[in-house]
């Protein structure tokens, strides 16, 4: 890792939306993008060039799955060298009101593309 790669970091976290992203995935494995939109309360199209904007970063990875996009968190790993961020940034959010009222609208196990699949 270098100063630009931290730079990169910083860069993709100074943003509202995709630091709410961000809180929303460090709660979960994965996420899939219908969920996010519900979650957030956002068009499509926001949370849709904010999450472009995480992975061109290399902070979040992306599987489809049918119709679905699934993202999830490329830090989460304790080996990768920003991983430690990681672990403050949610020791932060935990003091976070507006973050904490995103976790409430968590769907607890079900996950919303499934409920409806066609």
């Amino acid at each position: 890792m270098n100063i630009i790669d931290l730079a990169l970091f910083y860069k993709a976290l100074s943003e509202p939306v995709r630091l709410r992203i961000v809180h929303l995935l460090l709660q979960r494995d994965e996420i899939c993008v219908c969920d996010i939109i519900t979650m957030l309360s956002l068009p499509q199209s926001v949370v849709s060039r904010h999450l472009a904007y995480l992975k061109k970063s290399a902070l979040v990875t992306s599987r489809r799955q049918g119709n679905w996009q699934y993202y999830a968190l490329s830090l989460i790993e304790p080996t990768h060298s920003l991983h430690f961020l990681l672990n403050s940034l949610q020791q932060t959010f935990e003091h976070c009101s507006d973050g904490n009222q995103d976790i409430k609208q968590l769907i607890p196990t079900i996950d919303h593309c499934l409920k409806t699949s066609p």
